[in-house]
């Protein structure tokens, strides 16, 4: 094997086992919808951090009731914005899934408690759980 041919598969190796290990770190957080939503009636001071668009989050899909707004690419620029709520758990959700992922990845590296709504809004109102709609 040429040195060049060594260093690529090696370079997809690191790459392949460090994608593996942030999915094992993100599937630790994971909590199905009927887990939040006891989550949320069980504890009042969990945060609920909605991570999509602003056009999204007033969306036909709705938002979970108290939700703030803070959208994934803005979500490391607006951490003081959390500040005050390093001792709470903060439940991330987005469209499907794949977004709070990323959110709660960025959160957990920052020191955060973190909860990933699995499946994101769609699995939220696939179990027929109360969203808000925007008029």
């Amino acid at each position: 094997m040429t040195t060049q041919k060594y260093l690529t598969v090696l370079i997809v190796s690191v790459v392949v086992l460090m994608t593996g290990c942030t999915k094992a770190q993100s599937s630790d957080v994971l909590i199905s919808p009927n887990e939040a939503s006891t989550l949320i009636e069980k504890d009042s001071t969990v945060l609920l951090l909605d991570v999509r668009t602003l056009a999204e989050f007033n969306s036909e899909a709705g938002h979970i009731k108290n939700a703030i707004l803070i959208p994934v690419g803005e979500l490391e620029d607006r951490l003081p914005e959390l500040e005050s709520a390093k001792e709470k758990t903060i439940l991330v959700y987005c469209r499907s899934g794949h977004r709070s992922g990323i959110a709660s990845n960025i959160l957990i590296k920052h020191g955060f408690k973190v909860r990933d709504l699995q499946g994101g809004i769609n699995h939220w109102n696939a179990a027929k759980l109360p969203v808000v709609l925007e008029n």
